[in-house]
């Protein structure tokens, strides 16, 4: 099998398992994620295979899903290309992007140690971000039965996982939590300079928000 059909047969898979998906984890986001990581990717001389592999399985068992457990994703997605008789070293470089990948609390550090998986990472965090980032934030917020906003909560940055994933704070405070975080956490030229139109959109949608919770516009 060339590395075609393996990355064919994985987008086939994974739309199987995640079409229909509401709290914005779905097949769509994983389709964004590759687009975005392969054009990032080929700027950054990045091996696209890897690329594309990492993007294509990164969500294919959130840790938000499965009980906090951030071991699941890898686990399933070494089974995964097992049965394709990927390549070890390739298995293993891919499991380590989808360890490492997600936002951990704003005093953790995330750091990726391939540019595959800066590559990846940025791809994951642009989608996190600007326009659609703001319409997935609000469904995944609606999927745990969150709060749309309360001004009684503050945010809170986290200085680690585990508090990270036990936060139970209402969706707009996940922009200053997370969100706005970030565009400076970008690790790739060519990431950082999309991220920016994107901020701006999510710091005026943000000014709009409470202008209109207070009746002002």
């Amino acid at each position: 099998m060339n590395q075609q059909e393996i990355i064919d047969q994985t987008a086939t898979f994974i739309k199987e398992q995640l079409s229909g998906e509401s709290s914005g984890h779905d097949w769509w986001h994983v389709y964004r994620v590759r687009k975005s990581a392969v054009r990032i990717g080929k700027q950054e001389q990045a091996d696209l295979f890897v690329v594309e592999l990492a993007a294509l399985l990164h969500d294919i068992a959130d840790w938000k899903f499965h009980d906090g457990n951030d071991e699941v994703g890898p686990q399933r997605a070494a089974e995964w290309l097992q049965t394709l008789q990927v390549d070890v070293n390739i298995i293993a470089h891919v499991c380590q992007i989808i360890r490492d990948i997600s936002f951990k609390g704003a005093g953790v550090t995330t750091a990726m140690h391939s540019i595959e998986g800066k590559v990846v990472q940025d791809a994951d965090r642009l989608d996190a971000i600007g326009a659609i980032g703001i319409a997935r934030t609000f469904a995944y917020g609606g999927s745990k039965g969150r709060e749309m906003y309360n001004p009684d909560v503050s945010p809170l940055l986290h200085d680690s996982f585990e508090a990270y994933k036990q936060n139970q704070s209402h969706t707009i405070n996940h922009f200053y939590e997370k969100l706005l975080l970030l565009k400076e956490r970008m690790n790739t030229a060519t990431a950082r300079q999309l991220a920016e139109q994107r901020h701006r959109v999510m710091e005026e949608y943000l000014d709009q928000f409470y202008r209109e919770w207070e009746g002002e516009a």
